[in-house]
């Protein structure tokens, strides 16, 4: 009896000892810094369990104790919690706050910048050469493209919003879409009730296509306004706008870099040498500094603008004015960034 007191006492010391061991190496596992000694991606894939991220995590160098993490998640009841993702860590992590990261799925952020002025085909190329965003859409029509997205009679032209927005690894290129196409519809719904009273524009959409065109025009953004502000006021005496970029918007794959005279002479609907009024669609992506400027243009009385060969222009109130400046900045060679020169009525 006593020999059997005896091993009873002997098994309780060792499961005492060996709980305590345990207890010891989790709670050092808990508070202490992981083993990893540079900042890495670590990624976790959907379906892996709490044994296979900690044994993914050691392989890697990230820890050093596999079933440490591994004890520690299910210790606390979180190892069913683990979300899959692409996680940036940082050296000084503890093992807890390594576990309440990929618990709370903070997952690795990745940068994608609409650039202001892209055209949607831009846009599409870009985002298509994006290794971190899943592609859905590569050889569909830009019409198919906007089926996708649940717009399937609208342009797309001018209907993301330019910004720089952050994204998960593995974000489908659908939804990356459906975000910037909701912040320009958000944006043109925010901003069209403060316009000036009295604007030629009908609704949000003719100052989205009046936007994009100033867009193209400015490469000095402190000129958005009066530049918005010469469309206006030829608009509302009825001139045509005159504008460069959209002749070469409407021309396509047929325009080569130069705008020739017959490219001006050529009746197409963006050709606003020939045609009155806006254009049936943007011709690019316009950012929010031209949204505002087109629904509050600076007041004045120029009608005409020609570029100085700096990016800047030189305004006038006149023809005559107007025809001064022309042979005074104008270059008779017109490039693909040429900053368009409105002429007489």
């Amino acid at each position: 009896m006593r020999l059997l007191f005896r091993l009873a006492g002997v098994v309780l010391l060792t499961a005492s000892l060996g709980v305590g061991w345990v207890w010891l190496k989790l709670d050092r596992f808990a508070t202490d810094p992981i083993a990893l000694q540079q900042p890495r991606a670590f990624e976790v894939a959907p379906g892996s369990g709490v044994g296979r991220i900690a044994r993914e995590l050691a392989a890697q160098g990230v820890i050093d104790d596999a079933q440490a993490f591994a004890w520690l998640a299910r210790w606390r009841q979180q190892a069913h919690r683990l979300q899959a993702g692409e996680y940036w860590l940082e050296p000084g992590l503890s093992g807890e706050q390594l576990l309440a990261l990929l618990v709370a799925g903070k997952v690795r952020q990745h940068a994608f910048t609409i650039v202001e002025g892209w055209t949607f085909r831009q846009l599409r190329r870009a985002l298509a050469a994006e290794p971190r965003i899943q592609h859905s859409l590569d050889g569909l029509s830009d019409a198919e493209v906007m089926a996708r997205l649940g717009h399937p009679d609208e342009h797309p032209e001018g209907r993301f919003l330019p910004d720089t927005y952050h994204f998960p690894a593995g974000t489908r290129d659908v939804d990356f879409l459906q975000r910037a196409y909701r912040a320009m519809a958000e944006a043109l719904e925010r901003l069209w009730p403060r316009r000036q009273p009295g604007l030629p524009l009908a609704n949000p959409y003719e100052a989205l296509i009046l936007a994009s065109i100033v867009e193209k025009e400015t490469a000095v953004p402190e000129e958005r306004r009066r530049i918005a502000g010469v469309f206006i006021r030829r608009l509302r005496k009825g001139m045509r706008l005159q504008t460069d970029p959209t002749v070469i918007y409407g021309l396509g794959e047929d325009f080569q870099g130069n705008l020739r005279k017959r490219d001006l002479q050529r009746d197409t609907p963006y050709n606003t040498y020939r045609r009155r009024g806006l254009p049936p669609t943007p011709i690019a992506l316009p950012g929010l500094d031209s949204l505002r400027a087109v629904l509050d243009p600076a007041p004045g009385e120029a009608l005409y603008f020609v570029a100085k060969g700096d990016g800047s222009h030189h305004f006038s109130a006149t023809l005559e004015e107007h025809n001064r400046a022309v042979r005074r900045y104008q270059i008779h060679k017109r490039r693909a960034d040429y900053r368009s020169t409105p002429e007489a009525p």
